[in-house]
């Protein structure tokens, strides 16, 4: 898939469901950044951390006070976690807002990588930086739904294949809703959103 064509299915999508932030919800946001020669760079969490140690993210985090918006708290959070330049990334716009239940409430901005990135991991922060192949994401065969107890209750959930990695939680979330948005079936597939 080339840069025209995630530009104009990311843009031509329907506008993005306005979901408000609970009461004592985190506001965060993160960049999915789209590399179309790669795929979607994601990061695996550093062990160390309070949140979601070890587990596969996109580069993003919570909203400071100083930033201006979703855009600009995402393209900190990547310059800051993976050293990506944000003069090399053209914002393309956002994917739903996903709320987690681990009391995140989490602003997806899609954006393009101009160029090839060098990209240096944050220390104590993140412990591998790879990318997930469009390929992958645009394969209807994918990703494998797997069905678990949360809280009580039973929900299917996506887990998306990588050789090294085990990609699942709010990321295979976002990564699918991407990928509807790629393939344009947005209506056909909200019911798997539920």
């Amino acid at each position: 898939m080339t840069a025209d064509e995630i530009r104009d299915r990311l843009r031509q999508s329907p506008p993005c469901t306005s979901i408000p932030c609970a009461p004592g919800a985190r506001a965060a946001a993160v960049l999915v950044a789209i590399e179309p020669a790669r795929g979607v760079w994601l990061t695996r969490r550093a062990v160390g951390l309070v949140h979601h140690a070890g587990q596969v993210a996109l580069p993003g985090g919570t909203l400071d006070p100083g930033d201006a918006s979703a855009e600009a708290a995402a393209l900190r959070e990547a310059e800051e976690e993976i050293g990506l330049d944000p003069g090399a990334v053209e914002v393309l716009g956002r994917l739903d807002a996903f709320p987690t239940g681990t009391g995140f409430h989490i602003t997806p901005v899609t954006a393009l990588i101009h160029g090839r990135p060098r990209f240096t991991a944050s220390p104590g922060e993140v412990a591998a930086i790879f990318p997930i192949s469009l390929d992958t994401l645009l394969d209807p065969a994918l990703p494998e739904w797997r069905r678990g107890t949360w809280h009580g209750d039973t929900r299917d959930f996506p887990v998306w294949p990588h050789p090294d990695h085990v990609i699942w939680g709010a990321t295979a979330w976002i990564l699918y809703r991407l990928a509807l948005r790629l393939h344009n079936e947005l209506a056909d597939s909200v019911h798997r959103l539920g």
